[in-house]
């Protein structure tokens, strides 16, 4: 069996397809989830801290810190990588298909085979 043919029916495994797709989707979560953090919460959480303890100029620039454009574009990015991703396992499905229904279909030895034990019914 050549290199290609090998390489082709180990990607085709559903576990494998499976797997890659869990890694990115989850590393693009992952993004989302540090952006959130990073962006969102962490600002948010600051700001009456230090308004606490009297910076009131330092509560005032972290209140402004608040990036809300940094996390809709991980939300953004996550979209685009979902879409990406739910189109080329859509087309791999799609060619695995075809690639089933190509088999399906019976060899020349099943054919024969058939034949023959239709004479032998006879």
């Amino acid at each position: 069996m050549s290199f290609v043919k090998e390489f082709k029916a180990f990607i085709m495994k559903g576990n494998i397809i499976e797997l890659a797709v869990a890694v990115i989707i989850g590393a693009a979560f992952g993004d989302i989830v540090a952006s959130l953090v990073d962006d969102i919460i962490t600002p948010l959480l600051l700001a009456p801290a230090l308004k606490a303890a009297g910076a009131k100029e330092i509560a005032t620039l972290t209140w402004g810190s608040v990036k809300y454009g940094s996390f809709l574009s991980a939300i953004l990015k996550f979209t685009i990588i979902a879409i990406v991703l739910f189109t080329l396992l859509k087309t791999i499905n799609r060619f695995i298909k075809k690639e089933e229904n190509e088999s399906d279909e019976p060899s020349s030895t099943d054919k024969l085979l058939t034949e023959i034990r239709d004479l032998l019914k006879k």
